[in-house]
């Protein structure tokens, strides 16, 4: 069969999302960390340059839109360069010890929704790209005449109900090793083994307030966790509420310094000899550095605020939209209120309320248009509302009329070919 190779085809924009990304995998993880920052926005058009495409063309820009709402960047905010300080610092100078010492490790703290997972594995895997740059790709541990995969990172979430058993399991399925009808030692030699022969430098264990404290398998799972820092590997763990979760004796944040501090042992604790207290043992091991939420109480916290709102406004594709969209009037304290400076909630009402404003034709964001849109978190099977993982959203101050409910409509394969939003902008052109 031949093709008529003058004929130039459309195509299609790389805007739809190929197989979910396996972090918990090390080829997933690999995928992840050298396409994380490959994704393009959309073209800025005017609502001009928007009427001189043909219906397929204007149907795939609402796409690509759509696509890019969906996909808005990480954005760093003093909290979170705060958190990426400590931990670059962390990661590097553990790495470069030679000494058969404990590795500090890294506990990084917060509410749900607040970023700690995507700042913890942007840190960690640009410490990859530049550790692997540094070593040419190459597993410099691996043995003579050998090529094992070299994984600088590995990336765990804590199980549900965590025991050592089912900590380790994880682990080497992160790694692909094979651990079926292995007993706990022989387990903890795999883990061991796995993370030597692949080179690892960090374990990034996420969910950890998944751990209970009150029972003695989690206990258990967390003295195994601090063995592994006797290697060569950074141990960072990531979760909401880790001062009160038992993981630490239960402590207070101290604004001047920006530190968590821990009353002494008391009663039984404080008589055992030093280091003898699992709690105190864990303390010494681990920094801890709590990512925070905008505040809006001071005018260092407001202009936080606002300059967070005018990067976020960049990468949004409203024909209507202008200059000092959500930072003009009441819309910031309004954000504000909506979302209690969450960063993940702001996110989640602004792409909700973009979709509903390109398929209301309205392709701006009003206080008016927000209030329509209320954020759900109840249907996220990856987080556990037991643990603290999602958090009160609260609701809009003043309710407007519910919208009527339209038929639902696919932009791509609309009968007329043109999306709603360039209904409402105008054919006539």
């Amino acid at each position: 069969m031949t093709q008529n190779s003058g004929e130039q085809q459309p195509a299609t924009p790389s805007v739809l999302p190929g197989p979910v990304t396996d972090r918990e995998t090390v080829e997933g993880w690999r995928q992840w960390r050298l396409t994380r920052h490959c994704f393009q926005p959309a073209p800025r058009l005017s609502v001009a340059d928007y009427r001189t495409l043909s219906p397929r063309q204007r149907a795939l820009h609402d796409l690509h839109r759509a696509a890019t709402h969906a996909n808005l960047p990480l954005q760093e905010t003093p909290m979170s360069a705060a958190v990426a300080r400590l931990m670059r610092s962390r990661l590097q100078t553990n790495a470069l010890k030679h000494k058969p010492t404990t590795r500090a490790g890294l506990m990084i703290t917060g509410g749900g929704y607040q970023g700690k997972t995507e700042t913890a594995c942007e840190i960690a895997a640009a410490f990859e790209d530049a550790w692997l740059d540094l070593h040419h790709q190459l597993n410099p541990t691996a043995i003579l005449g050998t090529r094992d995969l070299h994984a600088p990172v590995a990336y765990i979430q804590t199980p549900v109900t965590a025991k050592p058993k089912s900590t380790c399991q994880a682990i080497l399925d992160f790694f692909g090793a094979d651990h079926k009808r292995m007993t706990l030692p022989q387990l903890t030699r795999a883990v061991r083994t796995s993370l030597r022969d692949h080179g690892n430098r960090v374990l990034l264990l996420d969910d950890i307030t998944r751990l209970k404290m009150h029972r003695a398998d989690d206990q258990d799972t967390l003295d195994l966790m601090r063995a592994f820092m006797s290697m060569h590997t950074t141990l960072v763990l990531i979760g909401v509420n880790i001062p009160g979760s038992g993981l630490l004796r239960e402590g207070r944040h101290d604004p001047r310094t920006g530190q968590w501090v821990f009353p002494p042992p008391s009663g039984a604790a404080a008589s055992t000899m030093a280091g003898d207290d699992p709690a105190t043992q864990t303390e010494r091991r681990f920094d801890l550095i709590h990512l925070e939420p905008f505040r809006y109480d001071t005018p260092h916290g407001i202009a936080a605020w606002t300059a967070h709102l005018v990067g976020l406004e960049e990468h949004l594709r409203l024909f209507h939209a202008r200059r000092g969209m959500l930072t003009g009037g009441t819309m910031p304290e309004y954000l504000f209120r909506r979302t209690g400076g969450v960063v993940g909630l702001l996110e989640r009402l602004i792409e909700e309320g973009c979709a509903e404003a390109v398929e209301t034709g309205l392709e701006k964001l009003t206080e008016d248009l927000l209030d329509t849109i209320l954020i759900n978190l109840g249907n996220d099977p990856a987080r556990d509302a037991a643990a603290g993982e999602i958090p009160q959203v609260p609701p809009p101050t003043t309710r407007a009329a519910p919208p009527a409910k339209r038929k639902a409509r696919n932009t791509v394969f609309d009968d007329t070919g043109i999306p709603a939003s360039g209904r409402a902008a105008g054919q006539g052109a």
